[in-house]
C-alpha cells in the first residue's frame, strides 16, 4: 500500500466514489471533501500528496469555490493540484493555472486518465523534490517530453519519454518488456512485445542521431534493456 495520499474535493458523490475506487486500486490513500468547509484547515494540519480540486462547490459564497480554494491553499503549500470541472471555456482553464494549480481535466473524464495523470503530478513533484532522481547529464521535461543531454534538447513521443524516464531514473537496473509494459502504459491496455521492442529501437535511433549514444539503453538477452549512462 502507498503512503501517498490523494485529496479529493468533489460534491458529486458518485463522481467522488469513483475516483476513490480507482485512486484505492492502484495503492494511494484517499481523504475526501464535499465542499470546501473544511478544506484549508485539514490540508494545514495533516500531509498531502496531491489534491483533485472540483471547480464547482456548494455554498462557494461561504466556503468558496475551487479557484478560491486553490489560491488559498497555493499561500502556504506547493502541494501539486489538479482542477476537475465541467467548464470548458479556455478563461477558466488560464484562471485555474494562473492561481496555481499544475493541470486542469475537464468532465467527463476517463478515471484511468486521472489516475496516470495524478501519477505523472507525484513524478514532477518528486523530481522537483529529488533532482537527483535522474542522471546528472540526461534531464527530462515533462511538460515538454523533451530529453536534454550534453546542453542539446531532442524530443520525444509520448512512450519514447516514459520508456526514457523509467531507464534513467534506474541506471543499471534491467527492465523485461513486461515491466516496462506496466510502468509505460497505465490506462492497461495489452501490448505486444515487439511494440516494446519497436519503440525502443526508435529511442536508439533518436539518441544516436541527436547525442552520438548508440549503446545507452543495451539489451540484456532473454531478460530485457538497461540504461547505462
Amino acid at each position: 500500500m502507498s503512503n501517498e495520499l490523494i485529496v479529493i474535493v468533489e460534491d458529486e458523490q458518485k463522481i467522488a466514489d469513483i475516483l476513490i475506487d480507482y485512486l484505492q486500486n492502484h495503492g494511494y490513500q484517499t481523504q475526501h471533501f464535499a465542499s470546501g468547509e473544511r478544506v484549508i484547515d485539514w490540508l494545514k494540519n495533516n500531509s498531502s500528496d496531491c489534491v483533485l480540486l472540483d471547480v464547482m462547490l456548494p455554498n462557494a459564497e461561504e466556503f468558496g469555490d475551487g479557484l478560491q480554494l486553490c489560491k488559498s491553499i497555493r499561500e502556504f503549500s506547493q502541494v501539486p493540484i489538479m482542477m476537475v470541472t465541467a467548464r470548458i471555456e479556455e478563461i477558466d482553464r488560464i484562471l485555474g493555472l494562473e492561481l496555481g494549480a499544475d493541470d486542469y481535466i475537464c468532465k467527463p473524464f476517463s478515471p484511468r486518465e486521472v489516475v496516470a495523470r495524478v501519477k505523472a503530478l507525484l513524478r514532477r513533484s518528486q523530481m522537483q523534490d529529488n533532482p537527483n532522481s535522474t542522471t546528472s547529464s540526461w534531464q527530462l521535461d515533462e511538460s515538454r517530453y523533451q530529453l536534454t543531454h550534453n546542453d542539446k534538447q531532442l524530443e520525444l513521443s509520448a512512450v519514447e519519454f516514459e520508456i526514457m524516464r523509467v531507464l534513467t531514473e534506474s541506471p543499471g537496473q534491467i527492465f523485461s518488456r513486461s515491466q516496462l509494459i506496466d510502468k509505460i502504459y497505465h490506462d492497461h491496455r495489452v501490448v505486444s512485445d515487439r511494440t516494446v521492442d519497436s519503440h525502443i529501437k526508435k529511442l536508439r535511433q533518436k539518441l544516436q542521431a541527436c547525442f552520438g549514444h548508440k549503446d545507452c539503453i543495451q539489451s540484456v538477452y532473454g531478460v530485457g534493456y538497461k540504461f547505462v549512462d
